[in-house]
């Protein structure tokens, strides 16, 4: 085998040994050099770069292992076995020094902890695949010359080759995780997961860790500090802009407004930039991916002319058509692996960029200021991280297809003009008729994103109706925000239909565009000149590439779109991260002062250990005060100082979904006797008593399985947990009866309390406390009017003394009694239930549907004892048939037919235009023209206009219309229970991306599933009738096809559920941040949240991750099917190349080429509407939750006195109470007060009235007729609430105050007036139509209580009951208030659910209740000369 030198040397082939010829071969020259270099230079070439790379991810120390070794001994046996073999000198060398290289590699990889290694393999791979070449010619040769000839030579040979598959073989295989070094790293392997997915339901346990470069932690980390710089470039910016316009310039309002306008633009435009230097890098490696994929692409076509021109010539030999075949095969499976990296890559860049967004929103609403908050809900913060991040994950998906499809384009229309010369131009003037059109429709489509802003209004409303839940279903208001919802809601619908009219009208377009195109160019080619005839190779090439240029068509007004809709989306993103954040140098840490406050209206230093009062009316700014010293408000003028740690206690008490022990401790370790020393001093010890678990107890979101009293304990206990140096105390008093503020009082903040040492600022309307205190600031309208110790105040004779004289005669009383009892009186009985919804708050039904567990069980406490809130969990297998037929069934059967038909007829005329071109391209040449091409042209164009189609999309509307409706009735008519065990996150879930899924995925995927399902069975009546053997391989190939959809629907459906239900905790846990961001900042435990956050985001990504991991696994293994289709098609056709004809080959492998896209699209579709339908399921679940009794023909209940009330009560729920039966009988009109101690099942009475809790046995009776025969909606619309917690809703005021627009102007002036609040809304620019924004947060806790008895008034229902309405306010507004209901309500029933004993003195009847039974019922006078329970009441608060 000597190696040839001389002049026939050059490194070229001898094409007539290698092509030209039937028996083919490489020259000697070519496989000796060539061959061998080709994988030496791969390697040389990458290996500095992928040398940089392990540098750059060290993940760990690999032990030198087994396979270690073997890949060592057997690179080294390679090195050894070239010294044997026939090379030259030269190449001898260059292998030597590839296999160092190669060992240096593997080496390099074990140090840096790489544990497989796909460079390595891919060199592998190309040296097996350039030495088969010489393979064969080495066998043949033996074969010819036998094998005695030159054993050495052929033994070196043949050892050199296995040696190359066996390391091949090994890099197969992964080594053994890092010993040491960086973990977090996992190796993703998808055919366990799927396989295990398909035998049994796969569980959160069973998914792939997330990949460190994947974690929220490394991406935010990344991030955040290139966006803190580009927020501060933006302000640098603006600041410039406001300096450039002039001071008392006319256009001061249109040059704001164009600041405003600008700032958005230039932040949406900051954070893509922001987010490209991040990502840019990795997704450029897909972008590479995917030119290598277009340039595959493009090559295919010119393969299948090589093809059919070797069908139309009988001399070629047959090999060249096996080779062109194969080769067709071999780019199609190129195509494929090239075009799923690149969607890999694209889909990972997305979930990071989601991952991404996520965690900036999350950050930005725990830092944003009051001021900007009012301007975002927390319904729109959580569409921004969900429907806004998912265009940003579609914008990098399609972004590619906004500059590459016009290069696609101009290439496709380049190759034709090769083969249809000018007449190409008229398939150019079809692409530039069909622009406008699509770019038209894109236009409009972008436009009608504003079903955004509707969408947004809707989740904002259903957030506040959730949140609100209580007061809608004692209101009776269900209905009024329901319309509300729905209005919002058909607007968004009509939106959305006018988008899919649109997009129906471009699909159609699309399905034509092919045909237009082909028609276009092919009749001006046959008519522009006799001599043009249309033969196979021109027309089914044509038709490759026309097909291969209605992809990038059909992408670029979808790219625009999405690409539109992204700069929506970033625009609203860049928008809330520019929003303003609170100063951090609003307050001055400073070494001098505890705390010290300077303006123009207050001026106030307060020494160290002192108690400081605040007093003033409702509205005086007492909150504000607070805010000021916390750094929440905007620092306009003047200073604050602050020394020390801060606690802060808020009016209304924020409490976490969990457990009571975290509540208190906040994110602090448990110190056993500190923990109990604050549980004591707080009042908590007697009610951990009772709860089923303890402190480990589960408290529901808001705390709503606690009272209104627990509640502020609660919240009070983590502030003192946290043994802070100063105290801000927001009337933490008001929700606790007067012994146990008393106690609270005494044992925390007093002067012998546990706080005596710290500086207390203490907000309150309790008097008894003042002269305790060293400090009284008395405020009026934001000012300080008066300031000193109490005696100073009183000596001073001014508005305070007076005021003290006047209203807190009583209480001074109370508290010198309860002063004068020592700490042992106070006992446990006077606790709160925490089961109990009792007086301190109505917004406790029963929660919890378990007994108290008896002391001889407390060993055995099973583990979900205390376990409050229904987890979101994931259903299991498939989902059911019933779910798709509950869709249909909403669609309708009349429209589901013609749809099917319309596609199916739109398919045969496809085929039948297709077919007709293939015998148009057989028809002979008769003197260098073909006959009759007029007629046949007509034919043509006639098939292809009647398969064009309208998609009608109308019904899919009509769909989503009533699962949404249906979804809102289950769940506006859900009992209170629901609400209680259901976390808000779940709630909001389903009526923002669940429904967004049914709205628009479901849909899109069914009529893309339906389009492409006729296209295959298309092409395959194509493929079958121009080889009808090719039924043997398309058969096993469709069940092998069916075998592994089914693994991978089986798997997916499970991970999108597992992706939903992760996704609901982020919604609650975004929700429940924003709600209490004030506390979660005065604390400083942002950075424990952020963790929380990036946790719940990390859980949900990893769901996410192998969903979409799977289905790239899928598209590769069914793509390489649909090859198979193609390589089948091509070798059939290839063997009968005698019997058939050009036309029918052309006709049949040009489309199967279109097999993998169409398997492709077909996995895309099914898996979509698979996984979405998952939302149906999701929706439907809450139809089959228990539903509010609603009686079909329910009496009327009289508008007019209560006559007579019966009430045999028991509670299956509330096992404390056994028997509750009240008769309160023959009386015209009652006012009746309901008291005792906490606990003593006050509420349960009220709720039991209002049916919010429905009675077991026994029946109340209001003018004689059983409530339980009512409808619901009569009985709460003739009764009316005053609750403590009092909620109002984002909308005007006057809506707030009639919902149904019942009532005149005038009349609720009148109410407002009654109420005290006439001055107030009077001053309001707005007046009634003043903007309440989320939970009426703009208006101080006593405003909207008085808001909540403007209500009761505007009603005048005959019966009222009244929850310790007035915590929340003064003693002066107290007292008005109470005249105004003794005054306005003298002809009605009124039932008071009393703290303050005082209030219920003049009433006509009062119950005293104990324990869930009537202890005491009569006349106040009476029950006192009986010197019963109510009399040891009356004397302990020092009125009798």
């Amino acid at each position: 085998w000597p190696v040839s030198t001389g002049p026939e040397c050059p490194l070229c082939l001898d094409w007539n040994r290698t092509w030209y010829t039937p028996n083919p071969d490489l020259t000697q020259c070519f496989q000796n050099t060539i061959l061998v270099w080709v994988p030496c230079v791969y390697l040389w070439v990458c290996a500095p770069f992928y040398c940089l790379y392990l540098y750059c991810h060290d993940r760990g120390h690999i032990r030198v292992s087994c396979l270690c070794n073997a890949k060592m001994v057997s690179r080294t046996t390679v090195k050894l076995s070239v010294n044997s073999s026939h090379l030259c000198s030269i190449t001898k060398r260059s292998i030597a020094a590839t296999s160092v290289l190669a060992v240096c590699i593997i080496q390099l990889e074990r140090i840096r902890g790489c544990r497989s290694s796909v460079f390595l393999f891919l060199f592998w791979l190309l040296a097996v695949v350039c030495s088969l070449v010489p393979l064969r010619a080495k066998i043949q040769l033996a074969i010819d010359e036998g094998f005695a000839t030159d054993a050495v030579r052929y033994l070196a040979f043949f050892s050199y080759f296995a040696l190359q598959l066996a390391q091949l073989f090994l890099c197969c295989f992964s080594d053994q995780p890092p010993s040491t070094g960086k973990t977090g790293h996992t190796k993703v392997r998808t055919h366990p997961l799927v396989v295990k997915g398909y035998r049994k339901p796969l569980q959160a346990e069973d998914l792939w860790s997330l990949r460190e470069e994947d974690t929220s932690q490394k991406i935010i980390s990344d991030l955040e500090q290139e966006w803190t710089a580009e927020c501060n470039r933006i302000q640098l910016q603006e600041k410039a802009l406001s300096a450039g316009v002039a001071l008392g310039s006319r256009l001061a309002d249109q040059a704001q407004l164009l600041r405003k306008l600008h700032k958005e633009q230039s932040s949406g435009f900051c954070l893509l930039r922001t987010l490209a230097r991040n990502f840019g890098p990795y997704f450029l490696t897909g972008t590479l991916c995917l030119v290598i994929h277009d340039a595959f692409m493009f090559s295919i076509p010119q393969v299948l002319s090589l093809l059919l021109g070797f069908m139309r010539d009988e001399d070629t030999p047959l090999w060249k058509g096996y080779f062109y075949a194969s080769l067709m095969f071999l780019l199609s499976c190129l195509q494929s692996l090239f075009n799923h990296q690149y969607m890999y890559t694209c889909f990972t860049v997305g979930m990071r960029v989601k991952t991404a967004v996520m965690g900036l929103v999350y950050r930005k609403s725990l830092i944003i200021s009051s001021a900007a908050r009012k301007t975002c809900t927390v319904g729109e913060i959580v569409n921004l991280v969900s429907a806004d991040t998912q265009k940003l994950m579609d914008f990098v998906v399609y972004f590619n297809a906004v500059w590459l499809a016009p290069i696609e384009i101009t290439l496709c229309l380049f190759f034709l003009w090769q083969h249809l010369g000018p007449s190409a131009l008229a398939g150019i003037a079809t692409v530039i008729l069909i622009f406008p059109l699509n770019g038209f429709i894109a236009k409009k489509r972008s436009k009608l994103q504003v079903q955004m802003k509707f969408m947004d209004g809707r989740i904002k409303l259903m957030n506040e109706i959730l949140n609100g839940i209580k007061i809608l279903k004692f209101y009776a208001w269900e209905k009024a925000f329901l319309e509300q919802v729905l209005g919002y809601r058909q607007k968004e619908l009509k939106a959305l239909k006018k988008s899919q009219i649109l997009y129906s009208i471009s699909v159609a377009s699309f399905n034509s565009s092919s045909f237009l195109i082909a028609f276009a160019m092919f009749g001006v080619y046959v008519l522009i000149d006799d001599k043009n005839v249309l033969d196979a190779q021109k027309v089914f090439v044509s038709m490759a590439l026309i097909n291969i240029l209605k992809t990038p068509l059909s992408q670029l007004p979808f790219a625009i779109s999405t690409t539109m809709q992204a700069v929506v989306s970033l625009k609203r993103l860049g928008k809330f991260l520019c929003q303003e954040e609170l100063k951090p140098d609003s307050v001055d840490k400073s070494p001098y002062t505890y705390l010290f406050l300077c303006s123009s209206r207050i001026n106030l230093q307060v020494a160290r250990g002192s108690l400081v009062a605040v007093v003033g009316h409702v509205g005086s700014g007492k909150s504000s005060l607070l805010s000021a010293v916390l750094g929440e408000t905007e620092k306009r003028s003047g200073r604050v100082s602050v020394k020390g740690s801060v606690a802060y206690v808020p009016q209304q008490a924020w409490i976490q979904n969990a457990a009571l022990q975290d509540n208190i401790m906040f994110g602090r370790e448990k110190k056993l006797s500190w923990y109990q020393r604050v549980l004591e001093a707080c009042a908590l010890l007697p009610d951990l008593e009772i709860l089923p678990a303890g402190d480990a107890t589960e408290i529901g979101e808001k705390g709503l399985n606690l009272s209104g009293g627990q509640k502020q304990r609660v919240s009070l206990a983590r502030a003192v947990y946290r043994n802070a140096d100063i105290y801000l105390l927001d009337d933490p008093l008001s929700a606790v009866d007067a012994h146990v503020g008393q106690h609270i009082f005494d044992k925390v903040i007093g002067p012998k309390g546990m706080l005596r040492d710290k500086t207390r600022v203490l907000v309150t309307h309790g008097m008894s406390f003042l002269p305790q205190a060293d400090l009284i600031l008395v405020l009026v309208d934001g000012e300080i009017t008066e300031m000193g110790s109490y005696s100073e105040l009183m000596s001073r004779h001014g508005a305070f003394a007076d005021f003290i004289r006047a209203f807190a005669s009583t209480e001074r009383k109370e508290a010198s009694v309860q002063r004068g009892k020592k700490t042992e009186s106070y006992t446990p009985s006077g606790l709160e239930n925490p089961f109990v919804p009792h007086s301190g708050d109505m917004g406790n039904t029963s929660l919890q549907t378990m007994e108290p567990i008896p002391d001889v069980e407390q060993d055995q406490v099973p583990e979900d004892v205390g376990k409050l809130t229904e987890v979101d969990r994931a259903r299991t297998g498939r989902v059911k048939l019933e779910m798709y037929m509950e869709y249909f069934k909403t669609i309708g059967l009349a429209l589901i037919l013609p749809i099917i038909f319309l596609y199916a007829f739109q398919q045969a005329a496809s085929l039948a235009y297709n077919y007709w071109l293939s015998m148009w391209a057989d028809d002979p040449i008769v003197n260098g023209t073909q006959i009759d091409t007029d007629m046949k042209l007509g034919i043509y164009g006639a098939l292809g206009f009647a398969q064009g189609q309208w998609l009608l999309c109308m019904r899919w509307i009509i769909a989503s219309r009533h699962l949404h409706l249906d979804l809102l009735n289950n769940v506006l008519r859900s009992p209170m229970s629901f609400f209680e065990c259901t976390p808000s996150g779940n709630l909001l879930n389903r009526f923002s991306k669940e429904v967004d899924a049914i709205d628009c995925m479901i849909p899109d995927g069914l009529k893309m599933m339906l389009n492409y399902l006729f296209k295959l069975l298309e092409v395959c009546i194509i493929v079958l009738l121009a080889t009808p053997f090719a039924a043997v391989i398309i058969l096993p190939l469709a069940l092998l096809y069916a075998f592994v959809q089914s693994f991978y629907v089986a798997t997916s459906c499970q991970l999108r559920r597992l992706e939903s239900v992760s996704r609901s905790p982020i919604y609650t846990h975004f929700n429940e941040t924003v709600q209490g961001a004030s506390v979660i900042r005065a604390f400083g435990e942002q950075s424990r949240f952020i963790l929380q956050a990036n946790s719940k985001v990390d859980h949900n990504q990893t769901s996410y991750f192998p969903r979409f991991v799977a289905t790239r696994w899928l598209a590769v293994n069914l793509e390489f099917l649909g090859n198979g289709v193609v390589l089948a098609a091509a070798i059939l056709s290839v063997m009968g190349k005698d019997t058939l004809s050009p036309g029918i080959v052309g006709l049949a492998v040009s489309h199967s080429l279109q097999v993998t896209g169409i398997l492709s699209w077909i996995v895309r579709s099914w898996t979509d509407v698979e996984n979405n339908i998952v939302s149906v399921e999701r929706v439907k679940e809450y139809a089959e939750t228990p539903k509010e009794v609603l009686p079909s023909q329910p009496p009327g209940l009289k508008q007019g006195p209560l006559n007579s009330m019966t009430m045999d009560y028991s509670t299956a729920r509330e096992k404390f109470t056994e028997h509750l039966r009240i008769s309160l009988i023959s009386v015209f009109v009652f006012q009746v007060g309901i008291v005792g101690r906490t606990g003593a099942g006050k509420s349960s009475l009220a709720l039991g009235i209002f049916r919010i809790l429905e009675a077991a046995k026994g029946e109340i009776y209001i003018d004689g007729i059983n409530i339980a025969e009512i409808g619901l909606h009569d009985l709460r619309s003739r009764i009316t609430i005053i609750p403590q917690d009092p909620v109002l809703f984002s909308g005007s005021l006057r809506m707030n105050l009639d919902p149904f627009d019942a009532y005149s102007d005038e009349e609720i002036w009148a109410a407002l007036e009654l109420a005290h609040l006439k001055n107030f809304v009077s001053g309001l620019p707005d007046k009634l139509n003043h903007e309440c924004s989320e939970g009426g947060e703009n208006l101080s806790l006593g405003q909207r209580q008085l808001v909540c008895l403007a209500r009761a008034l505007l009603r005048k229902t005959k019966i009222l009951v009244l929850d310790e309405a007035t915590a929340a306010v003064d003693l002066e507004t107290d007292n008005l208030i109470q005249s105004t209901i003794r005054s306005q309500f003298e002809d009605c029933t009124v039932l008071t659910i009393a703290h303050r004993l005082n209030t219920i003195m003049d009433y006509t009847r009062v119950i005293v209740m104990d324990k869930g039974h009537i202890a005491e019922m009569d006349s106040p006078a009476n029950l006192i000369s009986k010197r019963g329970q109510f009399y040891r009441m009356c004397l302990e608060a020092g009125l009798v």
